[in-house]
């Protein structure tokens, strides 16, 4: 579908993540977001082909004014240039200038790169949860942890109120890196060692989701291995939340979905979005007309 010449005042963005593009318009007016195009996206393929299949999501938009993307780090958000490695996604576009790649496909002056989890915190306080709150957080989790501090709307990324670069997956607990501890990779390998399987037939088709819905249905295992990974996210994050003097975080990415299970490990006001991809594209444009 391609978006009506009319509406060209919008701002045409992408939300990237390791398995999906969406291609969207959203307006900065009222921050009505017009769906395009939701495709997979085949991050493990060469760097060529990423390059071109974002472009053909890209393709779909009015691209006159520019194009906004939100995407995974690590990645300089600044200059364009990859630097994903060991990641499980994008990493054949490590040391990839993929701005320049994008703008001479697509003959475009300007694109504004945004990090996933600053676009899904902005636009969380543009229209969502974190709505004209002074300071404020936002954490995704997924296969790894994303955070944004905002103030004022702002993402502060230095100072001793937030962790370094404000991001949260720098820092360690207990002497492992807090994604040892909180990710999908660690869900699955505690719960995995815990229910004793090693084989690789055990665990196929078994992710967080899955986990998730047998502790519903009463797996005591499944129940602890959630509550166990989201008590360390409580900890960690309890610090860095009284020096910046936050008063609510708001929870998106795919884990998220398991919050039901978790919510008395949070001693603080935590709330969980209702659609993390729909308050990146806010945030993403967001940020392009603010930039």
């Amino acid at each position: 579908m391609m978006w009506g010449m009319g509406n060209s005042s919008g701002v045409s963005v992408l939300e990237v993540g390791g398995s999906h593009v969406t291609a969207a318009v959203v307006s900065p007016d009222d921050w009505a977001v017009e769906l395009v195009e939701r495709a997979k996206l085949d991050s493990r393929t060469t760097a060529e082909e990423i390059v071109a299949q974002l472009g053909r999501a890209a393709d779909q938009l009015p691209l006159a004014n520019g194009l906004a993307m939100a995407i995974p780090g690590p990645f300089d958000y600044e200059t364009g240039v990859s630097w994903h490695r060991g990641v499980q996604k994008f990493d054949s576009l490590y040391g990839h200038d993929l701005g320049k790649s994008l703008r001479d496909l697509l003959k475009l002056d300007r694109i504004v790169f945004v990090n996933d989890a600053e676009a899904f915190s902005i636009g969380e306080w543009s229209a969502g949860t974190l709505r004209g709150l002074e300071r404020c957080v936002g954490v995704t989790i997924g296969t790894g942890i994303g955070t944004a501090f905002l103030s004022g709307g702002r993402v502060v990324r230095s100072g001793d109120t937030v962790p370094p670069g404000g991001e949260l997956y720098r820092t360690s607990y207990q002497g492992k890196p807090i994604e040892d501890w909180i990710s999908s990779r660690a869900i699955l390998a505690s719960y995995f060692d815990r229910v004793g399987s090693d084989r690789g037939a055990d665990r196929e088709g078994i992710g967080v989701k899955e986990i998730a819905e047998s502790a519903r249905a009463g797996s005591k295992v499944a129940h602890e291995v959630l509550v166990d990974a989201f008590s360390v996210l409580s900890e960690a994050l309890t610090p860095w939340l009284q020096r910046f003097d936050a008063t609510r975080v708001v929870f998106g990415g795919a884990i998220s979905g398991a919050f039901d299970l978790v919510h008395q490990v949070f001693p603080y006001d935590v709330v969980v979005t209702d659609d993390t991809e729909h308050s990146g594209l806010i945030g993403a444009a967001a940020r392009f007309v603010t930039d």
